[in-house]
């Protein structure tokens, strides 16, 4: 079968089945699926897939739902994935409006849209049943935000690690292609004091106070100036009421960058400040709730694939959406396996903005681009491993070109 045959099959899925992508978007949206607690959402894209021809669906030991596509029959393996959480904590059904072609609610962007652009996509292949030259992981994976510490997407690397070619991930917008990833590390730090009556106990230390000095202190580092890094205090809590002292106080401290030294140096930082303080007498207590890596070192033939996946990647996003291509580092589901030294990318399939607001929006019209996106951007890769194999290279829009064997 030709480029032109399957392109123009791509064309017309996208086309016909655009009502049920939207229709799928509404009814995924309004499942809670903060990190944790991602199983109502779950549940209802592993029946879905069931329902749309999709054999083999299972529920993994981290909740993930996987569709494993020809995966017995070929030694390498891609994956493509979309996370099921948002980073909303809500476990009531969640609250979208539309007006005209804009779809508003939180999480309903990043990532619902493109875990329905996955489920499409999987149900394309479910349905034509190419045979490939890679099997492929469809995957709706847990524990990508917040402190969900990328649960999901380490236990794909782990069951599947040494099999798996290329890792694709699908995040945010449309025109967006991560390429590097940025890592973190992400600490909850507890002060505890004796407190007391607000009046009767005055001048015993507070909690509340200490921690406060604690900030300023992290607040008052430097950056190392090589690479991109950062640092921030998320939440901060404690105390009782107005009239008390407050017994304890705690924060959610995190370091990012996109380089590894910076982000140990970093760290070195921070533990030299909590030591500061402990020798002074505060009552601390540091505990570690996150970790994302950054990227690892990759053999020569690895970076030659990771470098083709990402040029792919970009030439798919402008001929399926018109839109120049702006490579960027983030902090995703691409870590993990760019950490271990496997080939990652991140990308956008949907118009929209507003990430990790309730106010985020996407654009409906743009859905059936990011399904197309999703499909082309596969059977690239599908013919670009059938190229390497013969070891030729064939033009894009050679005729007798056949993307399957």
């Amino acid at each position: 079968m030709t480029v032109t045959f399957w392109k123009e099959k791509i064309r017309n899925y996208a086309e016909e089945h655009a009502a049920e992508a939207e229709r799928l978007l509404k009814e995924l949206a309004v499942i809670p699926a903060p990190s944790g607690k991602e199983k109502r959402r779950g549940d209802f894209c592993r029946k879905w897939l069931e329902t749309h021809g999709a054999e083999g669906v299972y529920e993994d030991s981290a909740g993930n739902i996987i569709y494993p596509y020809e995966i017995s029959r070929r030694s390498r393996l891609a994956v493509c994935m979309a996370h099921l959480d948002v980073v909303f904590p809500d476990e009531d059904r969640l609250v979208i409006r539309q007006k005209e072609h804009l779809l508003t609610g939180p999480g309903v962007g990043d990532d619902t849209a493109n875990l329905v652009n996955l489920l499409m996509a999987a149900a394309f292949f479910a349905q034509e049943k190419p045979n490939l030259q890679m099997g492929i992981l469809f995957v709706a994976d847990t524990g990508e935000e917040g402190l969900g510490n990328l649960k999901g997407c380490r236990q794909l690397m782990k069951d599947f690690g040494n099999r798996l070619a290329q890792v694709i991930s699908l995040d945010l917008y449309l025109g967006q292609c991560f390429n590097r990833c940025v890592g973190s590390l992400r600490y909850e730090v507890t002060v505890r004091t004796e407190g007391g009556h607000s009046f009767s106990a005055f001048g015993n230390p507070s909690a509340v106070h200490q921690i406060s000095r604690l900030v300023c202190a992290l607040y008052g580092q430097q950056v190392p100036g090589r690479a991109q890094t950062t640092y921030n205090v998320g939440t901060i809590e404690g105390g009782t009421s107005v009239n008390t002292i407050a017994q304890e106080a705690r924060i959610l401290y995190e370091i990012r960058s996109v380089d590894a030294g910076c982000m140990e140096e970093m760290r070195q930082g921070f533990e030299e400040i909590i030591r500061r303080f402990s020798a002074e007498g505060m009552c601390l207590e540091v505990r570690q709730v996150g970790e994302r890596p950054c990227a690892g070192r990759m053999d020569e033939a690895s970076e030659a694939v990771w470098g083709r996946l990402v040029e792919t990647a970009a030439e798919v996003i402008y001929r399926a959406a018109g839109q120049e291509v702006s490579l960027e580092a983030a902090s995703t589901d691409a870590n993990i396996p760019l950490s271990l030294g496997i080939p990652a990318v991140t990308l956008g399939t949907i118009a929209g903005g507003g990430a990790h607001t309730r106010e985020e929006w996407v654009d409906l019209r743009s859905q059936r681009t990011g399904m197309k996106l999703v499909l082309e951007l596969l059977f690239a890769l599908q013919r670009e491993q059938q190229s390497e194999q013969q070891g030729e290279q064939q033009g894009e829009y050679g005729e007798t070109a056949v993307f399957f064997v």
